[in-house]
Protein backbone atom coordinates (compact mmCIF):
# COMPACT_ATOMS: atom_id res chain seq x y z
CA UNK A 1 0.00 0.00 0.00
CA UNK A 2 1.10 3.34 -0.59
CA UNK A 3 1.96 5.94 1.66
CA UNK A 4 -0.89 8.69 1.60
CA UNK A 5 2.17 11.25 2.70
CA UNK A 6 3.86 10.51 0.06
CA UNK A 7 1.34 9.62 -2.15
CA UNK A 8 0.18 13.30 -1.86
CA UNK A 9 3.62 14.99 -1.89
CA UNK A 10 4.61 13.08 -5.36
CA UNK A 11 1.20 15.05 -6.61
CA UNK A 12 1.78 18.43 -5.30
CA UNK A 13 5.64 17.49 -6.75
CA UNK A 14 3.76 17.40 -10.21
CA UNK A 15 2.05 19.95 -9.72
CA UNK A 16 4.27 22.40 -8.55
CA UNK A 17 6.67 21.25 -11.53
CA UNK A 18 3.80 22.22 -13.48
CA UNK A 19 3.15 25.57 -12.63
CA UNK A 20 6.75 26.48 -12.56
CA UNK A 21 7.08 27.06 -16.02
CA UNK A 22 5.61 30.49 -17.44
CA UNK A 23 4.52 28.42 -20.87
CA UNK A 24 2.77 25.95 -18.69
CA UNK A 25 0.48 28.40 -16.56
CA UNK A 26 -0.06 30.42 -19.92
CA UNK A 27 -1.52 27.24 -21.50
CA UNK A 28 -3.60 27.06 -18.34
CA UNK A 29 -4.93 30.33 -18.68
CA UNK A 30 -5.91 29.60 -22.72
CA UNK A 31 -7.54 26.29 -21.67
CA UNK A 32 -9.29 27.44 -18.16
CA UNK A 33 -11.09 29.79 -20.57
CA UNK A 34 -12.15 27.33 -22.87
CA UNK A 35 -11.44 24.07 -24.48
CA UNK A 36 -8.52 23.92 -27.47
CA UNK A 37 -6.95 21.94 -29.66
CA UNK A 38 -3.97 21.17 -29.49
CA UNK A 39 -2.55 23.10 -33.07
CA UNK A 40 -5.04 25.83 -31.50
CA UNK A 41 -2.91 26.10 -28.28
CA UNK A 42 0.04 26.03 -29.93
CA UNK A 43 -0.27 29.59 -32.06
CA UNK A 44 0.61 31.79 -29.68
CA UNK A 45 3.91 30.30 -28.91
CA UNK A 46 6.99 30.39 -31.07
CA UNK A 47 7.95 26.43 -30.76
CA UNK A 48 6.74 23.61 -32.73
CA UNK A 49 3.64 21.16 -31.59
CA UNK A 50 6.29 18.67 -30.49
CA UNK A 51 7.57 21.03 -27.88
CA UNK A 52 3.80 22.21 -26.97
CA UNK A 53 2.99 18.83 -26.64
CA UNK A 54 6.20 18.18 -24.33
CA UNK A 55 4.15 20.94 -21.96
CA UNK A 56 1.13 19.40 -22.34
CA UNK A 57 2.32 15.81 -20.96
CA UNK A 58 3.60 17.29 -17.77
CA UNK A 59 0.14 19.39 -17.61
CA UNK A 60 -1.40 16.29 -18.14
CA UNK A 61 0.91 13.73 -15.59
CA UNK A 62 0.12 16.77 -12.69
CA UNK A 63 -3.54 16.03 -13.56
CA UNK A 64 -4.31 19.88 -14.20
CA UNK A 65 -5.28 19.14 -17.89
CA UNK A 66 -7.66 16.15 -19.70
CA UNK A 67 -6.87 15.15 -23.22
CA UNK A 68 -9.90 13.98 -25.59
CA UNK A 69 -9.06 12.99 -28.93
CA UNK A 70 -11.98 13.20 -31.36
CA UNK A 71 -11.49 12.48 -35.23
CA UNK A 72 -8.07 13.31 -36.01
CA UNK A 73 -7.67 16.40 -33.74
CA UNK A 74 -7.02 16.29 -29.81
CA UNK A 75 -8.98 18.42 -27.39
CA UNK A 76 -7.47 19.69 -24.00
CA UNK A 77 -9.39 21.16 -21.63
CA UNK A 78 -8.52 22.04 -17.67
CA UNK A 79 -8.90 20.45 -14.81
CA UNK A 80 -8.46 22.55 -11.85
CA UNK A 81 -8.84 20.24 -9.05
CA UNK A 82 -5.38 19.27 -8.18
CA UNK A 83 -4.80 22.68 -7.47
CA UNK A 84 -6.54 22.92 -4.58
CA UNK A 85 -4.50 20.84 -3.00
CA UNK A 86 -1.25 23.37 -3.72
CA UNK A 87 -3.84 26.03 -2.50
CA UNK A 88 -4.56 24.58 0.64
CA UNK A 89 -0.49 23.72 1.04
CA UNK A 90 0.42 27.37 0.15
CA UNK A 91 -2.19 28.52 2.48
CA UNK A 92 -0.12 27.71 5.54
CA UNK A 93 2.43 29.74 4.65
CA UNK A 94 -0.06 32.86 4.33
CA UNK A 95 -0.99 32.36 7.59
CA UNK A 96 2.25 31.79 9.04
CA UNK A 97 3.11 35.45 7.00
CA UNK A 98 -0.35 37.42 8.43
CA UNK A 99 0.97 36.04 11.85
CA UNK A 100 4.59 36.73 11.71
CA UNK A 101 3.81 40.21 9.83
CA UNK A 102 0.84 40.94 13.00
CA UNK A 103 3.42 40.24 15.24
CA UNK A 104 5.86 42.92 13.57
CA UNK A 105 3.25 45.81 13.45
CA UNK A 106 2.03 45.34 17.06
CA UNK A 107 6.25 45.36 18.07
CA UNK A 108 6.87 48.86 15.83
CA UNK A 109 3.65 50.52 17.15
CA UNK A 110 5.33 49.74 20.60
CA UNK A 111 7.83 52.12 19.74
CA UNK A 112 5.42 54.92 18.95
Amino acid sequence: MVDRVSASASRLDRVFHALSDSTRRSILQDVAEREMSVSEIALPYQMSLAAVSKHLKVLERAGLIGREKRGSFQFVRINAEPMKEARQWLAYYERFWDDHLERLQKHLAKGD
